[in-house]
């Protein structure tokens, strides 16, 4: 059973400590981390931490895939820390970056709390004109009445919604952004909606819908921010706190009305008509290009950005033309990982591929099946930009579109059906599917060696009590002197750490070299026993890009114990300022959960260090 309190544990070590996270948020797979400063962050030591599949840093987040336990994980963190105060937390501060990494950062904060219930309504959505047509259910029956209404009031009342998540962004009163949504969705004022001659205390206005709307709610709940921060500062403490929310309500309200929403209304008209001029002059070339590079624009967190994209389309056309490509992105990616699935011989690699198929399948969950596989063996991932290519381009030229916000899915096709030219979309989604998969299957790839699969591979049983050599000449010191605290509170893992006088590492043992990272910063090595140790040589020196080290071993290489692992220089690494303290921990501590013997002192590379205790053996002693 995964533990998901130590998987927090590193995770927040790793990311320089509660004191260094603005905040946190989580989407489907991943923790979104807006850092103070990501120089004290540890790539290296995140991914080492059990449970955790790759990092990504893009969108100004620091981003920590974790799979479908995310939640789990998420939840732990706000145990043990004062970070992500719930899925609604959000950023205003914190690393700045350029504007386009921002916009992203912000969009990602505002949708993300609302994503999945956004997406679980559209599903329903889309399933009842289904059942309608399939005479399931009468559209004309009050059933259907009472289902329509639950499945379309959360995107019907979208400025509401909206109007909390941005208010918590931009650091605003909720309640008073809520007043302002509120009152543009009001059944009189949606009434006004076309109405001619339309005046507010003598100022000419054109009335917009600001049902489902996206646009206008940010913009002014983001002017509603600075307004209440100069109003709180120049209005007397005795009345502030109900005249603050008064003047903003009264300003916020007509400035919508009158400037914000026609002009919103004005550039949302005119990307709903750029996207279906595109669809109507080259619909292939906008299909290939959502269905080719979407899961890369997923990779780099981009995606965020076409979520308001979605909502505007949908509000100005009544349907999203970009939905229907992405189910080939992603059903693209699913093949390839079923290719994988069916050709690989390794066991590891197969029992991560069967998990990830079926994840990419029905959830659309594609980030296992891409970062777990497809990514690091190469060839998959480019079979499946291949095939989302391609089913894209098959998927718009049938002007296959979607009435409703889902994510896209094996479950969520329902939200295409009858829209659009149902043989084209038959044939697009098959193409996208088969195509990878057969390319997988019949081109292959490169396989890793046993075992080389590390950080999703299941674990050995334990055995017997493993003796771990020294790997560089040195001083041995307790882990908790080292001037990290990833390692020093042992959250990483128990072992000791080694202060090196020569510039060589050494395998501690025989075994599998599970992790040999490109920068030569660190290595993971398993024993055939099972004992899986990481050797992170010096200090945040993943940061030096490979420079002084030379790395003489692969991931999935047999070594033996004293085989060379890597050549480092630590005079030009200790004038580049980097401390090079090398911990060296146990990583599986649920099958070797402490250690014993550990050295003092000088000590020379291949002499004992410590030795990791099984499992077996502390329940003997009990």
């Amino acid at each position: 059973m995964a533990d998901y309190a130590k998987t927090a544990a590193g995770v927040l070590a790793g990311v320089g400590g509660e004191d260094n996270v603005t905040s946190l948020v989580h989407c489907a797979t991943r923790l979104r981390f807006v850092l103070k400063d990501e120089s004290k962050a540890d790539a290296g030591a995140v991914k080492a931490v059990p449970g955790v599949i790759t990092v990504a840093q893009a969108g100004g987040q620091y981003q920590v895939v974790i799979g479908n336990d995310v939640p789990e994980v998420f939840a732990e963190i706000g145990k043990i820390s004062r970070v992500g105060g719930g899925q609604d937390s959000a950023a205003a501060e914190g690393p700045k970056g350029n504007l386009f990494n921002r916009f992203i950062s912000m969009i990602s904060s505002i949708f993300t709390p609302a994503l999945w219930t956004l997406a679980g309504t559209g599903l329903l959505k889309a399933f009842l004109p289904a059942a309608a047509t399939f005479g399931w259910i009468d559209a004309a029956s009050s059933t259907y009445m009472v289902l329509n209404a639950l499945s379309d009031a959360f995107i019907n009342f979208l400025p509401m919604v909206l109007a909390i998540t941005a208010a918590r962004y931009f650091k605003a009163n909720e309640w008073t952004s809520l007043a302002i949504a509120g009152a543009l969705v009001y059944p009189t004022i949606v009434a006004l909606n076309g109405a001619p001659d339309l005046t507010f205390f003598g100022i000419p206005f054109t009335m917009v819908s600001y049902v489902s709307s996206v646009i206008p709610i940010i913009i002014i709940v983001w002017l509603q921010s600075h307004a209440e921060k100069f109003l709180y500062a120049k209005l007397p403490s005795a009345i502030r706190r109900f005249v603050t929310p008064m003047i903003v309500v009264l300003i916020a309200v007509p400035l919508v009305l009158v400037v914000i929403g026609p002009i919103s209304d004005l550039l949302s008209r005119g990307l709903g008509g750029a996207i279906g001029w595109v669809w109507q002059v080259a619909p292939w070339a906008g299909g290939a290009i959502m269905g080719g590079l979407w899961q890369v624009f997923v990779i780099f967190g981009l995606h965020w950005g076409f979520v308001p994209l979605f909502q505007v389309e949908l509000q100005t056309t009544g349907h999203i033309l970009l939905l229907g490509p992405l189910f080939a992105a992603v059903l693209a990616q699913a093949g390839a990982v079923a290719g994988v699935w069916v050709r690989a011989k390794n066991k590891n690699l197969k029992s991560l591929a069967a998990p990830a198929t079926l994840s990419g399948f029905l959830a659309g969950i594609t980030e296992p099946a891409i970062y777990g596989i497809n990514l690091p063996l190469k060839r998959p991932f480019a079979f499946g930009v291949v095939g989302g290519a391609l089913g894209g381009a098959i998927i718009a030229l049938g002007g296959v579109f979607s009435q409703a916000f889902v994510v896209p899915s094996g479950l969520a096709i329902t939200a295409l059906l009858g829209n659009g030219n149902m043989v084209m979309l038959g044939l697009g989604l098959l193409v996208a599917i088969v195509l990878p998969f057969l390319l997988v299957v019949i081109v292959g790839f490169k396989e890793p060696a046993d075992d080389a699969v590390a950080t999703a591979a299941p674990t050995p049983v334990a055995a017997n009590d493993v003796t771990v050599l020294a790997p560089v000449d040195g001083t041995v010191i307790p882990l908790t002197e080292v001037a990290d605290a990833a390692f020093a509170d042992g959250a990483l893992g128990q072992g000791v750490a080694i202060q090196p006088r020569s510039g060589a590492v050494y395998a501690p043992f025989a075994g599998t070299v599970v992790a040999a990272f490109p920068t030569g910063h660190a290595f993971g090595l398993r024993h055939a026993d099972g004992t899986e140790v990481l050797i992170h040589i010096g200090l945040d020196t993943v940061k030096l890009g490979g420079a002084h080290f030379s790395v003489k071993v692969t991931t999935g290489q047999q070594v033996a114990a004293g085989d060379m692992l890597v050549e480092f220089d630590g005079d030009a690494i200790e004038k580049a300022g980097y401390d090079l303290t090398t911990p060296v921990i146990v990583t599986n501590p649920d099958l070797y959960p402490a250690i014993a013997d550990a050295a003092t002192g000088p000590i020379a590379h291949g002499e004992p260090l410590f030795t990791a205790v099984s499992v077996d053996s502390v329940a003997a002693t009990k």
